[in-house]
């Protein structure tokens, strides 16, 4: 059985495009008000939604989505929450699943976390900080629940070592495109393109690129080699601009909109 996420990547694939994937931190910048910027990205046209799991010690995360972690912790942001935004966007007709450090899986319970993803409509788990060393329990979950478990693959990883990470993968390959945290950039790394090269050789997986696009060129570019453009710090840093919530959810739509017309090479 597939999931939502892995069809979309056959649909996206057919149509010689990117997928768009959008990000947003649970409880974000209120806990309802998150729901608003789910629905924002669906009204923009995303492909997929990644819902985080605010996190006191993200050691991936930039300034911007660190920021919008501790607004999210600092709402009370709980696993319940960021099940129910996750079931939001589920419900919204868009692929998604949940990016979450392990800890709060362990805490939650492994088979507990795979099966609540699976309960309420969501494709997978993107587990950044998770080794293939340590991922027997989680590899099993997950398994037993049919969800996609997501590695996150680096600038430094040996070939050795994605062959190792991507026949674990499921869903999709995360190509992070620098050495180094989240946040949009002036440009993606040129080294992003090398990497998703070299994950190709190793791997008949959709390969999606995060980390540092936050313009319609920079999608467009991503996308000329990429299955999937990761937007994430772009749409946080929109709504943290913003002077009211209703222009930061205005914000986040156009920008939607333009980055979706980047994936399909406008």
């Amino acid at each position: 059985m597939s999931t939502p996420l892995e069809e979309l990547f056959v649909k996206t694939r057919a149509e010689k495009r990117a997928a768009l994937v959008a990000y947003i931190p649970a409880g974000f910048p209120t806990i309802k008000d998150c729901h608003r910027v789910i629905q924002a990205f669906v009204d923009g046209g995303v492909d997929a939604i990644e819902i985080g799991f605010p996190y006191s010690d993200p050691v991936m995360d930039g300034p911007t989505i660190q920021e919008a972690a501790v607004k999210s912790l600092e709402n009370g942001t709980g696993a319940q929450d960021v099940l129910d935004a996750l079931e939001v966007a589920v419900n919204a007709g868009v692929p998604s699943l949940v990016m979450t450090y392990w800890n709060p899986i362990e805490k939650y319970g492994v088979e507990k976390f795979a099966s609540a993803i699976a309960a309420r409509g969501g494709s997978g788990v993107i587990h950044p900080d998770l080794t293939i060393e340590e991922s027997a329990g989680w590899l099993a979950a997950t398994d037993h629940s049919q969800i996609n478990p997501v590695y996150v693959v680096a600038l430094s990883t040996s070939d050795k070592r994605l062959a190792q990470v991507t026949a674990n993968c499921g869903g999709f390959v995360y190509a992070a495109s620098l050495m180094g945290v989240t946040g949009a950039r002036a440009s993606v790394s040129s080294g992003a393109e090398d990497l998703v090269s070299r994950i190709r050789a190793v791997s008949d997986l959709p390969v999606s690129v995060g980390l540092g696009v936050s313009t319609r060129e920079q999608a467009r570019e991503v996308a000329a080699y990429a299955d999937g453009v990761i937007v994430g710090s772009a749409f946080v840093k929109a709504i943290l601009d913003a002077p009211s919530l209703e222009e930061g959810i205005s914000a986040v739509t156009h920008l939607v909109r333009e980055l979706a017309l980047g994936v399909r090479g406008q």
